[in-house]
């Protein structure tokens, strides 16, 4: 999981590549929740970068990208977005098995 340290780094993984954007805070219990079964997903889908952004230190970039319910995933491709799975639920990992399958360069 790649954890980005500034706006720059973060802006770099949406430019270039295949990445999966996991929003998440510390304070998150449905994010902590999920948390554990994240590196078993990375090994599944490996074709995908794991970007791990923090709510609070991206908040401008949450409110620009509509993330307003945390944990939530967004693909993108080179600067595109493929799809995202953002609401406030508590994610399973059978969801976001569904929702990575469900991109278009995985059919």
């Amino acid at each position: 999981m790649i954890i980005p340290k500034s706006l720059e780094e973060f802006a770099t993984y949406v430019e270039k590549g295949q990445s999966i954007f996991f929003f998440t805070a510390q304070w998150c219990g449905d994010c902590r929740f999920i948390h554990p079964i994240i590196p078993e997903l990375e090994a599944e889908f490996s074709d995908f970068q794991w970007i791990e952004i923090d709510r609070d230190k991206f908040i401008d970039v949450c409110a620009e990208w509509g993330i307003f319910g945390i944990p939530s995933f967004i693909a993108i491709k080179d600067g595109q977005e493929l799809g995202r799975l953002v609401n406030k639920n508590r994610k399973t990992k059978e969801e976001i098995q569904s929702f990575i399958q469900s991109l278009p360069t995985n059919k």
